[in-house]
């Protein structure tokens, strides 16, 4: 195989004319260099160089085997920037998976400053509705880092940004709008907009009634909780949805649960190590959680 030493020697050879220059620009011993191109003549089975009483002179293939050797020099220096950018941050490829609420919500403003200050970096950004899915595209490599709530279990490293308020949303005609919180036991009874079982936030509300002792009353499912929002606000029912989920201004009114209910958001990354994934990630915790005001929404 022929190696890349080997190659500078060639290309040292014919922009010198010169052993002894061509060492010299390599910082190689005469011989150390006559040895590299020796095992490069091996190898093409045929003479590179023609040795005179006054020096040497390149052949016809060496000088074809040169011309190739400048592209794979320049492809291997390149291979090392490359790596080194992407080592260091500077450059490469991010694939986020983000709960789909929560990429206008949290992730925008941090995408809109890295696609300035890190052009270089190629960022891919997949939405999901289920945090299960996001952790089984992380553990089958097509995605990097995974941002949403916490996923109902993974061995991947996984830590907690901060809390998301869930709440209660009804029309402003419903007697919801007349209180200032909403307990689980109000919910007892009301027509109650749902989720379709690929959502995550089913099997959220489905517990989390569950550990109250309460069962709901849906009357429709839905995949989005946009949706529910937008549903229950004109009448259609009550539902529960992330704060997240409001960033575009439903109709009716919005109600924190008595007391606050708060879930967890998650950062969930295979490779913690990742020099992308992990200054992504320290953006995130600088940047923490908005803040959600339940009353601009009301």
């Amino acid at each position: 195989m022929v190696t890349l030493r080997a190659l500078e020697c060639l290309v040292a050879l014919v922009d010198t004319g010169s052993v002894t220059k061509a060492a010299e620009a390599l910082h190689l011993s005469q011989p150390a260099l006559s040895h590299q191109i020796a095992a490069l003549e091996r190898e093409l089975g045929t003479a590179v160089v023609e040795r005179k009483s006054r020096g040497v002179r390149v052949t016809a293939a060496g000088l074809g085997a040169a011309e190739e050797a400048r592209i794979a020099l320049r492809a291997a220096t390149r291979a090392v920037e490359v790596g080194r950018d992407v080592g260091e941050g500077r450059s490469g490829r991010l694939r986020l998976a983000c709960a789909e609420t929560m990429t206008v919500w949290l992730l925008v403003p941090l995408l809109r400053r890295w696609r300035t200050q890190r052009p270089e970096v190629h960022l891919d950004l997949m939405e999901f509705t289920s945090s299960d899915k996001m952790v089984e595209a992380l553990m089958s490599c097509q995605a990097d880092l995974v941002v949403g709530p916490e996923p109902t279990g993974t061995t991947a490293h996984m830590e907690v940004l901060g809390g998301e308020e869930m709440v209660v949303v009804a029309s402003a005609a419903h007697r919801f709008a007349r209180q200032a919180s909403v307990t689980v036991k109000d919910l007892v009874g009301e027509p109650f907009v749902h989720y379709t079982p690929d959502n995550g936030n089913a099997a959220w509300i489905d517990h989390f009634m569950a550990s109250h002792q309460v069962s709901l009353s849906p009357i429709l499912r839905t995949r989005s909780p946009r949706t529910a929002a937008q549903l229950a606000g004109v009448g259609m029912g009550v539902t529960i949805v992330p704060v997240s989920a409001l960033a575009a201004r439903p109709a009716g009114v919005v109600r924190s649960l008595e007391p606050r209910v708060l879930r967890d958001v998650v950062a969930i990354t295979a490779t913690p190590s990742d020099a992308l994934v992990a200054r992504f990630l320290a953006d995130l915790r600088r940047r923490g959680l908005p803040t959600a005001n339940i009353s601009a929404v009301s």
